[in-house]
């Protein structure tokens, strides 16, 4: 129960952090750097995948570990290690094997990453231990 209620959290968190980004902070960033690599239809299946895969993974070697542990500076620090790895794995690769992937897109995707991963899991931790009360489910 506790890894679905924890997937859960974190899954919400993430998405409402991932949409703010995506449509708001970074709407045009992307089009403007690497505008040339982009598909013109998104691929809403394969993101729902990477967005599942990247959860549990989250929920399996943070966020429950911390709890566990009872350690907030575990899951921060293990969250932003994380994001940072995840998306390193995507944006340097992407530079090392693309033309047109800038390192501006590296660096600010490697900044992105690392937060979504504290934020996400760090706020889950907080609201799976009942920090803010009124958010616990």
């Amino acid at each position: 129960m506790t890894f679905i209620k924890v997937f859960l959290i974190a899954l919400i968190i993430f998405l409402i952090l991932d949409f703010i980004w995506l449509g708001l902070v970074a709407k045009n960033l992307y089009q403007n750097e690497i505008g040339t690599l982009l598909k013109t239809k998104f691929n809403f299946v394969a993101a729902f995948i990477f967005y599942i895969i990247f959860i549990i993974a989250l929920t399996i070697f943070v966020i429950i570990p911390a709890i566990n542990n009872n350690s907030l500076k575990e899951v921060i620090l293990l969250g932003a290690l994380f994001g940072l790895v995840t998306y390193a794995t995507y944006d340097l690769t992407n530079f090392a094997t693309l033309e047109g992937f800038t390192i501006k897109i590296v660096i600010i995707d490697l900044l992105w990453g690392t937060t979504l991963g504290t934020l996400t899991s760090t706020l889950t931790y907080l609201i799976y231990k009942g920090v803010f009360t009124w958010l616990t489910i």
